[in-house]
């Protein structure tokens, strides 16, 4: 498989690799949306199972066209692809719990400080240098968060506990996925993804499986055909424009999720919460802009690769 597109092939299509990108965010956010009507009703460690039967066929089916598989499993680093898909399944059932009883919008805006984490992280894991600037923008995209869980905002209960902790497990994720891929193919680390996550969400999803009504298979049949057409869409988007162009649309699943928030369940995102979400955006975003600053000055710099929007 091939890793990354030309660099002309980039170029001649960066408004079609957007409009991918934006399409991809947009039914993530419906997925969501499905998500959180299903976890009302059944248990989100079995909705993370069906949804990784479809993610690894996906993938296997995907490296297979490309190359033999047995290539594919070939790792200068096999624990850490492991790792990664160990945190992939935690961000994933962690994020699922916070659907349970955090409104869609406010658990949106909390998730979004992953590229802030993923900022501090990449210190640790891989040595980055992260100045001043940086830190102080990240300080700032925390407080909004903080501000979003504010007295008499969002109680600090296990279901935000939860998301804080999704955002968490994103956030290394990312960094480890920067580490593996200064070796590892792109083709590796979906096939790593694909058969630890269906390996681990199936051994605890089994304990939890209850039969399906019909409008709840359909519905669940909808999570695992939007979730891997979105993975899809993201990838030819990435061959389509540069990473870091695509970077910033991510927060437009901040909006996409006040909107269905407000459309499916009838709830409207409270404006104090909505200024904390903001903050955290602006932050992510001068973060982005100044690491963009400082790769055309030729400095290596934390970037989150806007492959691993966050898969949930």
């Amino acid at each position: 498989m091939s890793d990354a597109a030309s660099p002309r092939a980039r170029v001649d299509n960066v408004a079609l690799g957007i409009g991918l990108s934006l399409l991809a965010i947009l039914i993530f956010g419906v997925q969501d949306a499905m998500a959180k009507l299903l976890v009302q009703g059944i248990s989100p460690f079995q909705l993370a199972m069906m949804r990784f039967w479809a993610f690894a066929a996906f993938s296997l089916v995907l490296v297979a066209r490309q190359a033999p598989l047995r290539q594919a499993f070939r790792s200068r680093h096999p624990w850490l692809q492991v790792a990664r898909a160990v945190l992939l399944v935690l961000d994933i059932w962690l994020f699922a719990i916070a659907l349970i009883d955090v409104p869609l919008a406010e658990l949106q805006a909390i998730v979004l400080v992953y590229p802030l984490l993923a900022t501090l992280f990449a210190i640790p894991i891989l040595g980055e240098k992260v100045g001043l600037f940086r830190f102080v923008a990240v300080g700032i995209g925390f407080m909004g968060a903080l501000v979003i869980v504010r007295p008499g905002g969002l109680p600090i209960d296990w279901g935000v506990l939860a998301g804080i902790g999704s955002a968490v497990c994103y956030a290394v994720y990312i960094a480890l996925t920067r580490k593996v891929s200064r070796h590892d193919s792109t083709a590796t680390s979906m096939v790593y993804v694909g058969i630890v996550g269906l390996a681990l969400t199936s051994a605890v999803g089994v304990f939890f499986w209850a039969p399906l009504e019909p409008g709840s298979l359909l519905l669940v049949g909808a999570v695992m055909l939007t979730s891997t057409a979105a993975h899809g869409l993201m990838m030819v988007a990435l061959a389509r424009a540069p990473a870091s162009t695509l970077q910033p649309f991510n927060y437009m699943s901040l909006p996409l999720g006040i909107a269905l928030s407000y459309v499916v369940f009838g709830h409207l995102i409270d404006p104090v919460a909505l200024l904390g979400g903001a903050v955290i955006v602006g932050a992510g975003l001068v973060v982005m802009a100044r690491e963009r600053h400082l790769s055309r000055q030729g400095r290596k710099v934390p970037v989150v690769p806007a492959e691993e929007s966050p898969t949930h």
